[in-house]
């Protein structure tokens, strides 16, 4: 097992990789102590059986090794970045050195439209595909705490070398179905550098409310905004500045000074005085006393009342039947929410659009417009042009 933890041999194996279609990647982490992801490990590999095709990098050991020529190569056009649901690794890569990977392919998406069913996990597929098994024993284990026993790097490479055998097969499958442009419509999400940063602005609308009263929302707002400002600025998770709860009890109870703050119930201890307790009261001031045409407007809830119960059963049949002739997660296609939206009269989303409209969603209009029917034959059901 191979552990890079200089500069010198990361330039040399990106170097290497850029010889290659593709190149498989995975991190460990930790982040229940941090609002940033603390990045632990890079896992990386090339095809290939030598032992020098798979790596480990360790940025805790080689605190003075420079990521760029990682970074360099997942700015390169002509190999393909492969990982296993990566939200959560673009992110890390994002806030550390401001690139995304491209071009991208997460196999986790490529299984669901690949007839693996939803969010299918990594062990599945190593399984499936590979014909291994993964050791789970170091899954939980404390990534940041050197050194690493071998059992720890066996399994931090697993994520990798196994992966390198997931893509070929996905890949390949993808081609014969005509479907690669459907997983590269998909990563266009991932690939949006908003899909990552929180704005303080905006932190509001992730609070779940009881109320929409706007001055309500207008302290929600400027509480929600000083928490992930606070949050951000010294790397440390919302929950330690104030979890979601104490954030509503104290847009209801509209604390006005640090004995106010003493009464709270949810409030953690730390967050009653200091430079937390001093930024709610402030927020609490600036909520309370924003003006009428500033206040935030709740997000329109759809009116279901009028929705066609059964037509948006009728949907969910075809929705299944869809799914199934294509082999694709009905998930992915579209949502129980999207369905009701369509039988509601709801033309603009994402169940209508690309390659869902040709799966799905031009058929789901003809049945609202009565030029479709569904019929039972066994235990399949048939669309029948009317």
């Amino acid at each position: 097992m191979i552990t890079i933890t200089t500069t010198e041999d990361l330039a040399a194996f990106c170097e290497r990789a850029k010889g290659h279609p593709y190149i498989t990647v995975d991190t460990e982490f930790l982040r229940e102590r941090t609002y940033y992801a603390k990045l632990c490990l890079i896992q990386l590999a090339i095809p290939g059986d030598d032992r020098n095709d798979a790596v480990l990098v360790d940025p805790i050991e080689g605190s003075d090794m420079s990521l760029e020529p990682l970074y360099d190569l997942f700015r390169d056009p002509n190999v393909v970045k492969v990982f296993h649901a990566a939200r959560q690794d673009l992110e890390i890569f994002y806030v550390e050195g401001g690139v995304i990977p491209a071009p991208l392919f997460d196999t986790q998406v490529a299984a669901m439209v690949c007839d693996f069913g939803e969010q299918v996990g990594y062990e599945t597929l190593v399984r499936k595909i590979a014909k291994a098994s993964v050791d789970k024993s170091s899954r939980f284990t404390d990534w940041s705490r050197r050194p690493l026993s071998d059992a720890q790097k066996l399994y931090a490479l697993a994520d990798v070398t196994h992966l390198r055998d997931i893509y070929e097969y996905l890949s390949k499958r993808l081609e014969r179905s005509g479907r690669k442009a459907w997983v590269e419509e998909e990563m266009a999400i991932l690939r949006a550098p908003e899909t990552y940063i929180v704005q303080p602005d905006a932190a509001w609308r992730r609070v779940k409310v009881r109320s929409n009263a706007p001055k309500f929302l207008a302290i929600v707002r400027e509480l929600a905004r000083f928490r992930e400002a606070y949050a951000q600025e010294r790397n440390v998770p919302r929950s330690r500045v104030y979890k979601d709860d104490a954030l509503l009890e104290l847009a209801s109870t509209k604390p006005k000074d640090e004995r106010d703050l003493g009464k709270s119930r949810l409030l953690l201890r730390e967050a009653r005085k200091g430079a937390i307790a001093d930024g709610i009261l402030e927020a609490v001031a600036k909520g309370v006393s924003c003006p009428p045409d500033e206040m935030p407007k709740a997000p329109p809830v759809r009116d279901r009342s009028n929705m066609n119960s059964a037509l948006a059963d009728l949907l969910r049949v075809m929705l299944k039947a869809k799914a199934e002739e294509v082999g694709i997660a009905q998930k992915l296609i579209a949502t129980a929410s999207d369905l009701d939206d369509i039988a509601l009269g709801e033309r603009d989303g994402l169940a209508l659009k690309g390659w869902r409209a040709e799966v799905f969603g031009k058929d789901a209009l003809r049945l609202c417009d009565g030029d479709l029917a569904l019929s039972c034959s066994g235990n399949s059901v048939k669309i029948i042009e009317l």
